[in-house]
């Protein structure tokens, strides 16, 4: 038998959006007895089924349709808030659930992106096998316009940059050595920074950011106007029509193109060198002269391998475009991030394989 505070106490009305604001005042604390109610909506059912939890009381003499109601209301409620303490807990479970899981995909996902770009550069290098066995079958056309694009369209912004970098570390390095009286290694500063690492990187991190870019572009933009399916469906192999081109003249293009960054880059820190200390550009020539012409020779070496990279990463993300311009514009921007950062790691590598072996 309930207790006299529980007992149930009769609802009386209608209890529908219009009414529920004036009966909800009313509502006793204690079990409430729905017999007397004459309608609900789910506002009312609401307002009842939460006067019940805050005063933990129960519902009785409900009608089904009444009851049908208050059970799909309830199944709608948010769960019941938790304590503090134990809330924070378990946000704090979630949250690194949460991060754990994203770092699991990411890290499924660049597994997945690595797996795909070395089997599209395995179909490259035989497509170049092919090529190189009839050499017949290379688009001298395309090869020379690709040639133009990448190379000579870039001299201009590759000298600036590598006379500003060779003023940069002419200044820097002038700098420091006037505190030892050194000036003169300065020369030797410049020309293995320039030669060795500055000047083949930084013009494989400008050619990145414009050849990628264009190659993911300009074939993602023929993959959503299908124009690559219609040349399979015209016989013809999108990675020789399309791609070898491309690799090609960046592969010819590079290295001339680091040739000129090292010139300039000496260029401008001799001005550097010959404003700031005083060194005069017979000395500075002498200086370089002897300077030992292995550190140009491995920065040069580094260079196939850097328009390979680049002219595969962008190429192979315009082929994965879709056919909306989101997809293009995401994997333009994906292509240069990920050339642009395989470019670092590679100069990494090799700088690590020329210690060890000494060079």
């Amino acid at each position: 038998m309930p207790s006299p505070e529980k007992r149930p106490q009769a609802l009386q009305g209608a209890f529908t959006l219009s009414t529920i604001v004036a009966l909800q005042a009313t509502m006793p604390a204690t079990d409430l007895d729905l017999t007397g109610v004459t309608a609900m909506d789910t506002a009312g059912a609401w307002a009842i089924l939460s006067h019940a939890q805050a005063h933990k009381t129960a519902i009785t003499g409900a009608s089904k349709s009444q009851t049908l109601l208050l059970e799909a209301v309830k199944a709608a409620m948010p769960l019941k808030t938790l304590h503090p303490k134990r809330a924070i807990h378990l946000h704090a479970a979630d949250w690194a659930a949460g991060r754990l899981e994203q770092v699991g995909r990411a890290s499924v996902a660049m597994a997945q992106d690595i797996t795909a770009i070395l089997s599209f550069l395995g179909q490259v290098m035989a497509a170049s096998a092919t090529t190189a066995l009839h050499p017949k079958r290379l688009r001298m056309t395309s090869l020379v316009f690709h040639m133009q694009e990448t190379g000579l369209k870039g001299v201009a912004i590759v000298t600036l940059m590598a006379f500003l970098i060779g003023v940069v570390v002419a200044y820097q390095g002038a700098a420091q050595l006037r505190q030892f009286g050194a000036e003169v290694f300065v020369v030797d500063l410049i020309a293995i920074s320039v030669l060795r690492e500055l000047g083949i990187l930084l013009t494989a991190i400008i050619v990145a950011g414009r050849s990628a870019s264009a190659f993911t572009a300009v074939i993602g933009a023929m993959k959503m106007r299908e124009e690559v399916d219609a040349l399979r469906v015209l016989g013809l192999d999108p990675i020789e029509v399309l791609i070898l081109p491309r690799v090609f003249g960046l592969l010819f293009m590079l290295p001339a193109l680091g040739v000129i960054a090292d010139l300039s880059g000496l260029f401008g820190g001799g001005l550097m060198a010959w404003y700031a200390l005083g060194i005069s550009p017979g000395m500075f020539l002498t200086r370089l002269l002897n300077t030992d012409v292995t550190h140009f020779v491995l920065g040069l070496v580094k260079a196939p391998f850097f328009a390979v990279i680049i002219a595969v990463i962008g190429c192979f993300q315009g082929l994965e475009v879709a056919g909306n311009t989101e997809s293009l514009g995401r994997l333009t921007s994906r292509s240069v991030v990920q050339s642009i950062f395989l470019v670092i790691l590679a100069d990494a590598i090799f700088s690590i394989l020329f210690a060890l072996a000494g060079v």
